[in-house]
């Protein structure tokens, strides 16, 4: 299995790049899967429904998350029921989103 890994998106130029750029690297290189950090997505800090959705769509598999994505209330409910973001585990119970994530290839 092939992986790419992308640290911190940062608002639209991250996003922009990201689309630019991630599927045509998948093909050429043979990635199967692209873990990216996603914290920094909407606006240069927190993330947003909308924007992680221009992620997904754009090639990424996995979102990671970091306190930054505490700074946009309006993703909480997205990060409770999105499957493919993770938070930081080591966030105690009851903080919104998982603290891991399935991905079904099928």
């Amino acid at each position: 299995m092939r992986l790419m890994i992308i640290g911190d998106i940062v608002g639209r130029p991250g996003r922009r790049a990201v689309k630019a750029n991630v599927n045509s690297l998948k093909r050429e290189f043979n990635i199967d899967f692209v873990i990216a950090n996603g914290e920094n997505a909407a606006g240069g800090k927190g993330i947003t429904e909308d924007t992680g959705q221009d992620l997904f769509i754009n090639g990424v598999n996995v979102l990671t998350m970091g306190n930054h994505v505490w700074n946009k209330r309006e993703a909480f409910e997205y990060l409770d029921r999105e499957t493919r973001i993770v938070r930081p585990a080591n966030y105690p119970p009851g903080t919104p989103g998982v603290g891991w994530a399935f991905y079904d290839a099928a």
